[in-house]
């Protein structure tokens, strides 16, 4: 059963206010906290300081106050960029953890106490998702739908802060999402407002999004930052790189090619991507810019049955049916683009006319995606608009682990 909203909701929202989050804390109190996967039972926690001399250290235990583990000698690092130097960035792993079980921390020995809740060994499972964030109105929006949402991590799909080279927006990004990126995963991908390599002078690309926004590409044999994979509970999640070379001879392809190898259908049965450039889009904003690496990708996720791609770029919400080549197909992906989360340019509210048939739900405003994967073989999609107390978009989906050609 299939529910979905008009194919052709337009929705023009007021120009926003884009506003910066100041920090109200001492140099020595953590900022910027967020969480991400860091292999099997572990997690990052990440932070920054104004203080060199705090230790990189997290102290933990799954009784507030009570720190009864400690893990001391993290990453501790600062990056320059143009003029301006960022503060001291803090990466700690710590684990084993238990699964579906709350922890309370402290970073550095300094500051609030935080907590968070690992994801679950085994389903359900539930995975919020959105891409393109950005510091407005609109995504304070989004970040409250979320806030009043249970699910065990998020996936963001690129363009988190919209910096844009502008380095302190990095800051009040990580200060703005704090609040649940400290409390749940948050696994991303960049995008291309991450690069930030255009200007004379400053020519690494992602020096920011890599100093700060860390993944577990070591984790899965990654050389890079920008692409990895992690599995949660019965599934596995890849995260690839639209901004970095993906063709057949690339080291991003060469990985990829091995880790879909590595999968094992009969532990992880669900098999998801992310990127941040979709492959597919009906609408009228930035039209094929997904055609590349689809060209070049497309058919290795076809014959691995991946059973969802996620995407961004594109600020407006699609689902298409399950394709493969440009053409609907019963083993293909089911395409999503979610680049909702409240950019500062707006909603792209113009679609193609008339809608074409692989496009099954088109919505042109700012909110978040919900997955739930029951168990092995059925999950569920869902799409929130921030103006709306329903779900507008629904569908069940089958699992494509067991699938065989036709």
């Amino acid at each position: 059963m299939e529910f979905h909203a008009s194919t052709d909701f337009e929705l023009v929202p007021l120009p926003p206010r884009v506003f910066f989050t100041p920090h109200n804390g001492s140099a020595s109190d953590p900022q910027q906290v967020h969480i991400s996967i860091a292999g099997i039972d572990h997690i990052r926690i990440t932070w920054l300081t104004d203080d060199k001399t705090v230790p990189s250290a997290v102290e933990y235990s799954t009784e507030p106050g009570n720190y009864i583990f400690k893990v001391a000698g993290g990453d501790k690092s600062s990056y320059q960029f143009l003029t301006y130097t960022s503060g001291f960035i803090h990466h700690v792993r710590i684990g084993p953890l238990e699964p579906n079980t709350t922890y309370y921390y402290r970073c550095g020995g300094h500051g609030p106490e935080f907590s968070f809740k690992t994801p679950p060994s085994t389903f359900p499972l539930k995975i919020a998702v959105v891409g393109d964030m950005g510091q407005t109105d609109w995504t304070k929006s989004t970040l409250q739908g979320l806030e009043s949402k249970d699910y065990d991590l998020l996936l963001l799909p690129g363009d988190l802060s919209y910096a844009n080279s502008t380095q302190p927006l990095w800051d009040s990004f990580g200060r703005l999402v704090e609040p649940l990126a400290s409390r749940r995963p948050w696994m991303t991908t960049e995008g291309n407002h991450e690069k930030e390599s255009y200007l004379v002078g400053e020519a690494e690309s992602f020096k920011a999004y890599n100093a700060r926004w860390l993944m577990p590409h070591k984790q899965s044999a990654s050389t890079s930052n920008l692409y990895y994979s992690f599995d949660v509970a019965g599934a596995h999640v890849m995260m690839l790189s639209s901004s970095t070379e993906f063709r057949s001879g690339s080291d991003q392809y060469a990985w990829l090619v091995t880790d879909l190898a590595r999968i094992d259908r009969t532990m992880t049965p669900w098999v998801f991507v992310s990127l941040h450039t979709p492959w597919y889009n009906t609408n009228d904003g930035r039209q094929g810019d997904g055609e590349g690496m689809r060209a070049a990708m497309e058919e290795l996720l076809y014959k691995a049955r991946v059973d969802v791609v996620f995407a961004g770029h594109i600020h407006a919400y699609e689902r298409f049916t399950r394709i493969y080549d440009n053409k609907a197909n019963s083993l293909g992906p089911v395409y999503i683009t979610i680049g909702t989360g409240g950019c500062h340019s707006g909603v792209y509210s113009q679609f193609m006319k008339p809608t074409p048939a692989l496009s099954l739900c088109r919505d042109a405003r700012f909110g978040h995606g919900r997955l739930r994967i029951l168990d092995e073989k059925r999950a569920h999609w869902s799409w929130h608009p921030n103006d709306s107390d329903v779900a507008e978009d629904e569908v069940w989906l089958t699992c494509l682990s067991a699938a065989r050609d036709d």
